[in-house]
C-alpha cells in the first residue's frame, strides 16, 4: 500500500502554533490533503500526550482515531549546547514506537528540561550525541532524525550554528542515525551534492504550525508498505525506501542570503560580491542554505547517485488556485470555492496534484 507519511508537525502546546489544532482538525484536513499518516507532533508535552491517549487507540505502533485515521507518536527535540568552541542549537525529530516508550522517554527528558513549557522542548544541558546514547537505552526502535537539516539557526549543517557532517555533530553516535530531513529551503537535489550523505535516507516533512492545507503536508513522504505497522515504516527510512514531496527550495525562507529585518534577500554570488556584508546594515548576512551546500558541496549541480528514489516538486492547491485568479490571500473565500469544488470531484489535494491530467481539470 502507498502510503503518503508527514511525519513532523506541531500542536497547539508549542510556540507560534494555532490554538485550533486537535486531532479531529488534524484528522479532517490531512485526509483532505491526502495524507495517510501523521506525526502527532509533541509527544513530550503532558497534555499533549493526554490528550492522544484519551484519543487514539494504538495498535502495531500506529495511533488509530475511531474512524481509522492514522498517526505515529513524534516530536521535536531543541538541544542548545556549546561545542568545538561554537554555540550549536540543534533540532531532532524523534519518532516512538507506543505510549509506554513515550512515558520513559519524557520521564528521562526531564531530567533535562521543562517538558511542559514549550511543545518542542528546549535542553540547554544535553549535546546530541547524550541525547541519541540516552534514547537508545530506551528502546532501539525510537528513530531521531536531524530537523531541517540546513536551516542557518537550527539544523545540523546550519551556517550559524551548525557542524560539517553528520559525525561532527553524533561522533560515535552517528551509527543510529539513518536519515536527515530535507527542509522547505533544500531539496534531494541539493543534498545529493554531498557524497557524505549518500548513505542517509532523504525524508521530507511540514513542521507545520497549523493544519491548513497549505501548511500541513506541504512536504511529505511516499512509502510503500505491505502493512501500516510503526515497525515498517522505520525499516523503510532505515532501508532508503522513501521518496519525497517538496517545494521548490526557494519557497523556504532560508534559501538564499539575507537579513529579514533590512528586506535584504542574495543569491550566493550576488553575497559574496558583497563580502557576505549587508548593504542595508552593515553586519554580517545570514547564510542561507544554498550558500551552505555550495561551501560543502564535492558534486556539481546535477548530480544524481545512482539507487536514489525520484521526488516530488509541488506547490500547495489553494496557492495555485490564488495564482490563477489573481488572489494572493490564501483564506479567500474564491479560492476555496474553486479548492472544495476539486475535493469534492477528485477526493484529495496530492491525487489532484500527483494523478490528475489537466484534461481532467478543466
Amino acid at each position: 500500500m502507498e502510503i503518503i507519511a508527514d511525519l513532523h508537525i506541531h500542536s497547539r502546546y508549542a510556540r507560534a502554533t494555532s490554538s485550533q489544532i486537535n486531532i479531529p482538525n488534524l484528522e479532517k484536513w490531512a485526509r483532505i490533503k491526502g495524507l495517510s499518516l501523521l506525526g502527532t507532533g509533541d509527544f513530550t508535552h503532558p497534555s499533549w500526550l493526554k490528550e492522544l491517549k484519551e484519543n487514539l487507540k494504538e495498535e502495531e505502533g500506529i495511533l488509530k482515531t475511531e474512524s481509522g485515521f492514522s498517526f505515529i507518536l513524534q516530536g521535536e527535540l531543541s538541544n542548545i549546547y556549546s561545542q568545538g568552541g561554537k554555540l550549536r542549537k540543534i533540532h531532532n525529530v524523534i519518532l516512538i514506537p507506543s505510549f509506554e516508550i513515550a512515558e520513559q522517554v519524557n520521564e528521562w527528558l526531564s531530567n533535562y528540561g521543562k517538558l511542559a513549557a514549550d511543545g518542542r522542548p528546549i535542553f540547554g544541558s544535553m549535546n546530541c550525541v547524550d541525547l541519541v546514547e540516552g534514547l537508545k537505552k530506551i528502546s532501539d526502535k525510537i528513530e531521531i532524525i536531524p530537523a531541517h537539516a540546513w536551516t542557518p539557526w537550527f539544523g545540523i549543517f546550519g551556517s550559524k550554528s551548525g557542524f560539517d557532517s553528520v559525525e561532527e555533530c553524533f561522533k560515535d553516535q552517528s551509527k543510529h542515525i539513518f536519515a536527515l530531513e530535507t527542509g522547505l529551503s533544500s531539496d534531494p537535489a541539493m543534498n545529493w551534492r554531498l557524497s557524505a550523505l549518500d548513505k542517509y535516507t532523504l525524508t521530507s516533512n511540514s513542521d507545520c504550525h497549523s493544519f491548513w492545507p497549505w501548511r500541513l503536508g506541504r512536504e511529505a513522504n511516499i512509502m510503500n508498505l505491505n502493512k501500516l505497522t510503526y515497525d515498517n515504516v522505520i525499516k523503510a527510512i532505515r532501508e532508503g525506501k522513501v521518496s519525497t514531496i517538496e517545494v521548490d527550495p526557494a519557497y523556504g525562507k532560508y534559501h538564499f542570503d539575507g537579513h529579514r529585518n533590512c528586506n535584504v534577500s542574495l543569491s550566493p554570488k550576488e553575497a559574496l560580491k558583497l563580502n557576505n556584508i549587508c548593504p542595508v546594515c552593515g553586519r554580517p548576512l545570514t547564510l542561507g542554505v544554498e550558500h551552505r551546500v555550495e561551501e560543502l558541496a564535492d558534486r556539481p549541480e546535477g548530480f544524481r547517485p545512482k539507487n536514489k528514489l525520484d521526488f516530488y516538486t509541488l506547490i500547495p492547491l489553494s496557492e495555485l488556485i490564488g495564482h490563477a485568479i489573481g488572489v494572493n490571500q490564501l483564506y479567500s473565500k474564491k479560492i476555496f470555492e474553486i479548492y472544495n469544488k476539486l475535493i469534492d470531484k477528485f477526493g484529495s489535494e496530492y491525487n489532484i496534484l500527483l494523478n490528475v491530467s489537466m484534461k481532467e481539470l478543466v
